[in-house]
């Protein structure tokens, strides 16, 4: 019985299931999960990183197309305030008379600013004296010692050499309008009234004088243009036309009618050209001068705005005056 209880007692210190061993077992099992924890707790804090890390992306971007919004929005108010100024500077309902002016004043400007590029280089800008020479039709011959009498031609002989040239320029502008004209051709039609106008400028006045105003510029203008014509078929390039309006708006009406009514273009515009543009009659009356020195004739023609006309102007051959009405010049005043 001894040895029974001997062997038992071997046997049960011999099994390691039901010896202490199994306590180590046990140990590494909660070894294993706390490791296991660590690594979870471990994880945890990276997945909060990025998920903060793309929070502030997402941020940054926000506000960077925030800020780039707010610019374009400031840089929009800019255009819309300065559309405003724009609007409320300028003006609506123009009429057709004020359009006019303004066309008429930037062609006499541009016209003018070409011509002065032109000569700048010749000009003399030392002031000299006005000085005014007597026409050759006004020259007083003196008389010879014998008291011999000398027939003076009356005025309107002036142009009889030339009545049948004048008289057949005159039928040709009842004709139609001849649209495609050579230059300094009228290519214009007269009424009745006008031809019997420059009939009598011409051959009763010796073509020195004043005629009624027509009523309007235009009309007075188609007439120059017919007196230009005829003027240049007579002495061709040895004659200039001198325009004298005191007004940019008046010479660009002037400038376009001509042009329109002779066939011309902005070169025959000029202090070299065959029609000069004045705003005082004191370069009328310089610029005629010197054309009489050269030999050359001048042809002054006055707007019907002019209330006076300088007393050196009637000394010149050919001048022509347009005397407009009272109310035609008020009525031209009031709308300046």
């Amino acid at each position: 019985m001894e040895s029974k209880s001997t062997n038992n007692t071997e046997t049960e210190n011999n099994n390691p299931i039901s010896s202490g061993n199994s306590q180590p077992k046990r140990k590494l099992r909660t070894e294993n999960k706390s490791v296991l924890k660590k690594k979870e707790d471990k994880k945890i804090p990276k997945n909060e990183t990025l998920t903060e890390k793309f929070l502030e992306n997402i941020f940054s971007e926000l506000i960077t197309k925030k800020n780039y919004l707010e610019k374009e929005i400031n840089i929009l108010e800019d255009k819309k305030l300065n559309i405003e100024k724009d609007i409320e500077k300028s003006f609506s309902g123009q009429s057709e008379n004020i359009l006019n002016k303004v066309k008429g004043f930037q062609e006499y400007l541009s016209g003018s600013l070409q011509n002065l590029s032109l000569t700048v280089d010749k000009l003399n800008l030392v002031s000299q004296p006005i000085i005014v020479k007597p026409s050759p039709l006004d020259e007083v011959k003196k008389e010879s010692k014998e008291n011999e009498l000398q027939r003076i031609p009356a005025l309107s002989d002036t142009f009889k050499p030339d009545e049948q040239i004048i008289r057949k320029c005159l039928s040709n502008f009842t004709d139609q309008p001849d649209f495609y004209a050579e230059p300094w051709k009228l290519r214009r039609s007269l009424e009745n009234i006008d031809l019997d106008m420059l009939e009598d400028w011409f051959f009763n006045m010796g073509g020195r004088g004043a005629l009624e105003s027509r009523g309007s510029r235009p009309k007075n203008i188609l007439i120059a243009a017919g007196l230009i014509s005829i003027l240049g078929e007579l002495y061709g390039d040895q004659f200039q036309t001198l325009i004298l309006a005191s007004e940019p708006e008046r010479l660009g009406e002037w400038r376009r009618i001509l042009q329109d009514s002779l066939g011309l273009t902005r070169e025959d515009f000029g202090p070299n050209s065959g029609i000069v543009l004045f705003e005082r009659s004191e370069g009328v009356i310089e610029r005629a001068d010197r054309l009489e020195a050269n030999d050359e004739l001048p042809l002054i023609i006055i707007d019907a705005s002019e209330t006076s006309i300088e007393v050196p102007i009637l000394q010149f051959p050919l001048w022509l005056a347009f005397a407009g009405t009272p109310e035609e010049i008020f009525d031209d005043l009031d709308l300046e």
